[in-house]
């Protein structure tokens, strides 16, 4: 589980700077040629010192706090973190089903 430890270590990086990835999965992490691992893809990251209420990022990582729309912080990376840790010892995101129906939801009343 290095990549999750080395995945903490740059969260907690991206947090020190007063940044959300908000973004964090598999597609995002990138391992360099000496094995070294980076977080990618800054789209929906912010630079902030607030609270945020905006919800985006990937539906299989989400957080409970943008599902139910309140305002979340630097936690939100945590929790994308610990949904990452999980599909790597199952092969299968934690909330998959669930979340399926929360996109078909969320179509139909955007």
């Amino acid at each position: 589980m290095a990549v999750v430890a080395e995945s903490q270590q740059e969260s907690e990086y991206i947090a020190s700077l007063a940044r959300l990835h908000r973004d964090i999965k598999p597609e995002n992490l990138l391992v360099g040629l000496q094995g070294e691992l980076k977080i990618a893809d800054f789209g929906w990251s912010v630079h902030t010192f607030n609270r945020r209420q905006t919800m985006c990022g990937t539906l299989d990582y989400l957080p409970p706090e943008m599902v139910e729309s309140v305002q979340h912080d630097a936690s939100v990376d945590i929790w994308s973190l610990g949904v990452l840790c999980y599909e790597f010892l199952y092969g299968v995101p934690p909330f998959e089903a669930k979340l399926i129906v929360l996109s078909s939801f969320i179509a139909c009343h955007s």
